[in-house]
């Protein structure tokens, strides 16, 4: 098939590489244009715009598609369809009505549960026991589109980094079957009900507040983790915390119970298994407390 892809982040690159190796016809890659960063805030190509340079492919990075000049070319580009996995820009109606069977969204979430932005770090925020990715009819509407495939996964005790990984793999599988079908299918209509919305996570989310139970502040690590990584303050200092396990001591919230770096919750407690300092690598809690003291009684706000 003719298809353009648009997508930017790392989640996105695997459904490309799946519609490379499926043998269809990437003619063009939408993504966002490059962004400053690292110490000396050079230009950084998206992972998306690197893969498709690999493969040869033409890249656009547009700044908006609301532009006639922009929709003309994409219009001109023929598409029997058009492949979205966390593009980044909204696409105006022009741009869904240009391809024969539209554009294609690769969502990761059940949808209707958890439209918008964050779907991954708010399923994990939520306790929710499973999620997975639909494969969305694109309307203009935020995430509101038909339902053309699901598949499920259970969250378990995965990172948002874990999960992030294990959803774009079967996002990239499943709309390359769904492409097989195009045409054969007709989409379901999402219900009414369950629909929830997942904002953009905001930094000061990740500030740890032991105040909740233990089992909420874990989920709080795994969600913020990679980015932009839970913390608790201590002397001035920000620590992250990038893994931790529950534990059935208690005490005043927000207390370091032991010599391990328990930390009281309002219920239970956690134990963080892997912590950072700024600018240092990951460490136990025990080659933290080795140069950063955190005596046993301290209370963490």
């Amino acid at each position: 098939m003719r298809i353009a892809f648009m997508g930017t982040p790392n989640f996105a690159v695997p459904t490309l590489d799946a519609l490379l190796a499926a043998g269809h016809d990437v003619v063009a890659v939408y993504t966002q244009p490059p962004r400053r960063a690292g110490r000396g805030k050079a230009l950084s190509p998206s992972p998306v715009q690197r893969r498709a340079e690999e493969a040869g492919i033409e890249v656009r990075t547009p700044l908006t598609l609301r532009d006639a000049d922009a929709q003309a070319d994409f219009a001109g580009l023929d598409l029997d369809v058009a492949v979205v996995a966390a593009y980044g820009l909204i696409l105006p109606v022009p741009i869904l009505e240009a391809p024969r069977h539209g554009c294609l969204n690769v969502h990761a979430s059940l949808l209707p549960r958890w439209r918008g932005a964050a779907p991954i770090h708010r399923a994990i925020l939520a306790g929710d026991e499973m999620t997975g990715v639909c494969i969305m009819g694109m309307e203009k509407g935020l995430d509101t589109g038909p339902v053309y495939a699901r598949r499920e996964t259970a969250i378990d005790r995965k990172t948002a980094g874990e999960l992030t990984a294990e959803l774009a793999g079967i996002g990239g599988a499943l709309m390359v079957d769904e492409l097989e079908r195009i045409g054969e299918i007709v989409p379901e209509p999402q219900p009414e009900d369950g629909v929830t919305y997942a904002a953009k996570i905001e930094k000061a989310e990740a500030k740890l507040d032991f105040l909740g139970d233990a089992a909420q502040v874990e989920r709080r690590v795994r969600a913020f983790n990679p980015v932009p990584g839970a913390f608790f303050e201590h002397a001035g200092e920000r620590i992250k915390v990038l893994a931790a396990d529950l534990s059935d001591e208690t005490g005043a919230a927000g207390t370091v119970l032991d010599a391990r770096l328990t930390i009281a919750c309002g219920s239970g407690a956690i134990r963080p298994a892997f912590v950072q300092r700024a600018g240092r690598a990951a460490m136990s809690p025990g080659e933290l407390l080795r140069g950063f003291a955190i005596p046993v009684g301290t209370v963490l706000a």
